[in-house]
Order: C-alpha cells, then structure tokens, then sequence
C-alpha cells in the first residue's frame, strides 16, 4: 500500500501529512521527534495500514509543512496544531503515537483534551528528561552542518547517529529529510530556527506532569532500554501518574525505538492500538 500525500491550512500555515489505509477504518495520528518528519514513520504505517487510517503529519517547521512565525516552535503551541488537525480530520475519538517532541505534544494535548484520544503510545519520552540525554540530543542538533556536501555525506551523517538501524531505512530517511540545493548539496527539511534554539539552550521545556495526569485513556510507555532521554526513573514515575498506564521496554534500543527495533516496536504497539 502506498503513502498518500495531503496538504491542510491550519491557523494560516500549511501543513503535510501522509495517509495510509481507507477512511472507513480507526483513525490514528503519528507524531515523529526533533528534527523529524512524517516519513520516517513509513515502515510501521505500512504495516498498520490494513486496520487503521493512519495519518502522519509534518509538525510545524518540519518537513514540508510551514516554518513557524517567529520561531514559535513552543509545546503548546503544537498541540495547538495537533487539536485543529485533529478537529479538521478526525471527527471521532482517535489513536495517537508521539515519538520524542511528538509524545511531548501528546501529552499535553491529551492533558487538555481527554476525551479525544482513546488509545495513546509515548515512545521513548516522558514530561521530563533526564538531563544527560538531553544534553546529548542538544550537541548532536547543534553540531550537524546547515548544508551537506552530498548524499554520501548525508548517509554518514545519520549512520553515525543511529547504528542500530538497517542501511535501508537510513536511506530512506536520506532521500526524505533533505532538500536537493543545486550543484548536488542538500539541506536539511526542518526550520534552522529550531537547530539555532537547540544551540543556544532555548527549546521550550514545560513542566508536562499535570497534563500527564489528566489523560483518561489507556497509555502505552514505550521504552528502549538503552535510552538516556526516558531513564527507569521518570518511567516508574509515569506508571503511578497515570490513571490507567503501562510500560514496555524494548532491548537492544535506544531513544529512537521504531528504527532501532521496528519489528520488536511493532509487536509492542500494534495489539495495544487494536484492543
């Protein structure tokens, strides 16, 4: 089955997703981290595809969907985003599976409005984080170039930074999450904005706990093992804050879970999006 590619105007931005499966099916939402884009959730919406409309969207300044106004890449106001996405899309309650900043964006949309989500996935992230995988995602963004020589060059860049995933998805997520710029250099789709924040220390960092609190429905932790972004701590602390959670934790996966272990993610999730 393959991906179908939408445009939608938001609060006067443009915005891009991608669809997958028939309209007539459960609806559920896809949110990729920092950095991201719809497209690195093609693998597991492929597979999911046969019993869910699944709709992964660019956020703001990611992807092909609009930069921000201003730089204003502030949680809630991407789950500002997310309600009038979901409100133009998805006229009943609806599954959700935020990845990193996406599951930052869950919570706190579905803090302030419970009873849309009827099932929600948190991969690899919780309403703080440990302060070294912090640290290290911050160097990382911070220290990428601005424009990348060639494809080669970007393929090294992403190999480097994710070991764990096969060679296919990291192409894959070359011949996705670049723009081509003439004389074959390729610059990265998100908004330099959000690279100069990471830089500078000035991503938006909420206290999300209360609106953790407020999520009715049931939730599914997602943990890698080897994670340094969600430690065994903030998870424990997850599973007594929610009314109605559960934690399961992948091997041989750090904080990018779906990529590191897509087939071991997949056996965690899907049944739970089903029941």
């Amino acid at each position: 089955m393959e991906p179908r590619e939408r445009e939608i105007r938001l609060g006067g931005l443009r915005f891009h997703y991608v669809e997958w499966g028939t309209a007539a099916a459960p609806t559920l939402v896809l949110l990729h981290g920092f950095t991201g884009h719809a497209r690195t959730w093609d693998d597991f919406a492929a597979s999911v595809a046969d019993g869910f409309r699944v709709l992964a969207l660019d956020q703001r300044g990611h992807g092909d969907s609009d930069r921000a106004p201003h730089g204003d890449y502030r949680i809630a106001t991407m789950a500002q985003d997310l309600a009038a996405f979901a409100d133009a899309l998805c006229p009943r309650p609806f599954r959700l599976v935020g990845l990193s900043m996406g599951g930052r964006v869950a919570i706190a949309y579905g803090g302030s409005r419970p009873g849309r989500v009827e099932r929600l996935v948190l991969v690899d992230i919780g309403p703080e984080i440990a302060p070294e995988g912090g640290a290290r995602v911050q160097t990382t963004v911070a220290n990428v170039p601005d424009k990348v020589a060639s494809e080669e060059q970007a393929y090294r860049l992403l190999r480097a930074a994710s070991p764990r995933y096969s060679d296919s998805l990291i192409r894959h997520r070359v011949k996705h999450g670049f723009n081509r710029l003439p004389g074959g250099r390729l610059a990265w789709k998100y908004d330099k904005a959000l690279r100069a924040q990471a830089r500078e220390g000035r991503r938006d960092m909420p206290d999300l706990w209360p609106d953790l609190a407020r999520i009715a429905c049931p939730t599914l932790i997602v943990r890698g093992i080897e994670s340094d972004v969600l430690s065994p701590q903030i998870a424990k602390r997850m599973l007594e804050t929610l009314p109605d959670g559960r934690l399961v934790e992948i091997p041989d996966a750090g904080h990018t879970v779906p990529g590191d272990q897509p087939e071991a993610f997949l056996k965690a999730v899907r049944p739970f999006l089903e029941s």
